[in-house]
């Protein structure tokens, strides 16, 4: 790979610029499949550490549920382009959520998958930290970008592994607490928790469509969303092959049981690292949730979308909600 100077770019590039810049060469993702923790894993990368090593800035992506990498494409595109190309941006899928090629298995181990829970919201953290420790250098400052469950996830990393060198960790869409009580969490448990094994019939025989019909069969889904960003459309067809939606449903059945009281005692000692952004149209955290963690914590950085973003952002508003994102933070990684 040739070597890029770094010198010939500006600081930050504006916000106007970004749109003929996200197609540029240089921005041409990598995807790797590993075992992390004993599970299929895919890692999406704009940016390499070894190529940026002069850079020790990584930013991280902890997705939402379902983890597939491929969701986060435009966000983490417009990222990468908008800080001059100088940070790597990767995404990390959760464990089981993505469909391994011919050479992998779902788990490395098939006695992992009969005596642990290895697909589950716990080992799910676990295989965060693992994956930190085993391909990210340890004096590599991190800037944590979770969306809804991935914000649980990174608050539970902190309080896991305090040594963690964590320069901001931005929280979009965060489901932190009580998410059974919700208005999408009343609907969703008695199914995720008690008939889940119901839907896994209809899943399996969706897997046996072609790719292609796949692909109509979510273009009408999503026909109502006018301004549906396309690349989300192959990762969903993903998703509805082999045992990834099942992995996501079990996960989520978890997520419903063990995601209750918010983590206070976490949240106060990182304040100043965290920020938070709600929706005001979002049925996994309603607006009362904004209000009640802006009064425990008036003092913290807790921000109420004010344009409308609906919580799967990604399918439309990947590129805007980027370049608030980047507004946030720039200040903090100027030098």
């Amino acid at each position: 790979m040739r070597r890029i100077s770094f010198e010939r770019f500006k600081p930050l590039f504006r916000a106007d610029e970004m749109e003929n810049m996200v197609t540029d060469s240089r921005d041409e993702p990598q995807t790797d499949f590993i075992y992390c923790f004993g599970a299929n894993t895919e890692v999406l990368k704009f940016g390499s550490c070894q190529l940026y090593s002069r850079h020790k800035i990584l930013f991280l992506i902890i997705p939402g549920n379902p983890g597939i990498v491929g969701f986060y494409r435009t966000f983490m595109q417009t990222v990468h382009s908008m800080f001059g190309y100088r940070h790597p941006v990767w995404a990390v899928s959760h464990a089981g959520h993505c469909v391994p090629p011919d050479s992998m298995d779902m788990v490395e181990d098939a006695s992992l998958a009969a005596d642990g829970d290895v697909f589950g919201l716990n080992a799910q953290i676990e295989h965060k930290l693992a994956f930190l420790r085993k391909h990210v250098p340890r004096e590599t400052s991190l800037i944590l970008v979770g969306h809804s469950i991935g914000c649980y996830i990174i608050l539970e990393m902190i309080k896991r592994d305090p040594e963690l060198k964590i320069l901001k960790a931005l929280m979009l869409f965060p489901t932190i607490e009580r998410m059974a009580q919700t208005p999408q969490g009343k609907v969703m448990t008695p199914v995720l928790c008690h008939m889940r094994y119901v839907a896994y019939l209809p899943l399996f025989l969706l897997s046996l469509l072609p790719d292609r019909l796949k692909s109509s069969l979510i273009g009408l889904v999503f026909g109502g969303i006018h301004s549906l960003d396309l690349t989300v459309v192959q990762p969903t067809v993903a998703l509805l092959s082999g045992d990834c939606a099942a992995n996501a449903m079990y996960m989520a059945g978890q997520e419903m049981k063990k995601v209750l009281e918010r983590d206070n005692v976490t949240i106060k000692k990182n304040l100043e690292k965290l920020i938070f952004y709600y929706g005001t149209t979002d049925h996994w955290c309603p607006v009362q949730y904004y209000l009640d963690i802006k009064q425990d914590f008036p003092d913290g950085d807790i921000r109420l979308c004010g344009n409308g973003f609906r919580h799967a952002f990604v399918l439309d508003a990947g590129r805007e909600v980027a370049r608030m994102v980047v507004q946030w933070i720039q200040g903090d990684l100027r030098t």
